[in-house]
């Protein structure tokens, strides 16, 4: 039940759907459960790292406890249409299929890169605005800190060790984790825009996954 604390109903309701998708596609893809458990744990590390410091967050004024479908959808959009993509290569065409899956683990590692950053990162220091690195305030949209960047660095590392039985695992373990490394710095980029008025944090996410699959996948490829 704890995963599903930091949802509020409709993040409930939007995440069983899109569980219940990536389960139908893990099955169609000859998987079985393996979309459904990465997402999973994303779910699982993020309750954990929303409740780390979560007395310094609520002092600070940056506690959020409760996300909804937006949240969902743009952390969700991206590696279920990769599922998707995995399942109807298997049948036309001839992508290497451990690209997609690697694509999906990497995307999945970009938002939980992008999770930790932004939990405990904000409990570091001083925050600095990446594209021009000024001191911002905590909670900026676009500000990385050195705790939050080794954090992202674990969380990507975390998920990527889900792929621990495939053969080369520890290539792909680090492809993966540095996709999804990198993948958050994109958010961080992006971030600078929505600070500026281009975009939200919804979009930001989104295009987080997007650069973490992709450049897992165009190096696999």
């Amino acid at each position: 039940m704890r995963t599903f604390l930091t949802l509020d109903l409709g993040g409930v309701v939007s995440a069983l759907l899109l569980g219940t998708a990536l389960v139908v596609t893990g099955y169609l893809a000859g998987l079985g459960l393996y979309f459904l458990i990465a997402i999973l744990y994303f779910l699982l590390l993020s309750a954990i790292v929303t409740g780390f410091g979560k007395g310094r967050k609520k002092r600070m004024g940056l506690y959020e406890r409760s996300r909804g479908w937006r949240n969902v959808a743009a952390n969700g959009m991206v590696p279920l249409a990769i599922s998707v993509i995995y399942v109807i290569n298997n049948a036309y065409y001839g992508i290497p299929q451990v690209a997609l899956l690697i694509a999906y683990v990497a995307s999945v590692a970009a938002i939980t890169a992008d999770k930790f950053a932004s939990e405990v990162g904000v409990l570091d220091g001083d925050p600095h605005m990446l594209l021009t690195m000024k001191k911002v305030k905590k909670g900026t949209s676009g500000a990385v800190s050195l705790v939050g960047l080794i954090a992202s660095l674990m969380g990507a590392l975390l998920i990527s060790l889900s792929v621990f039985q495939l053969p080369n695992a520890l290539y792909l373990i680090a492809l993966a984790t540095a996709a999804g490394f990198l993948g958050n710095l994109a958010d961080s980029v992006v971030g600078y825009l929505e600070e500026q008025g281009i975009g939200n944090k919804y979009t930001s996410n989104t295009i987080c996954a997007i650069v973490g699959a992709l450049i897992a996948f165009l190096i696999l490829i």
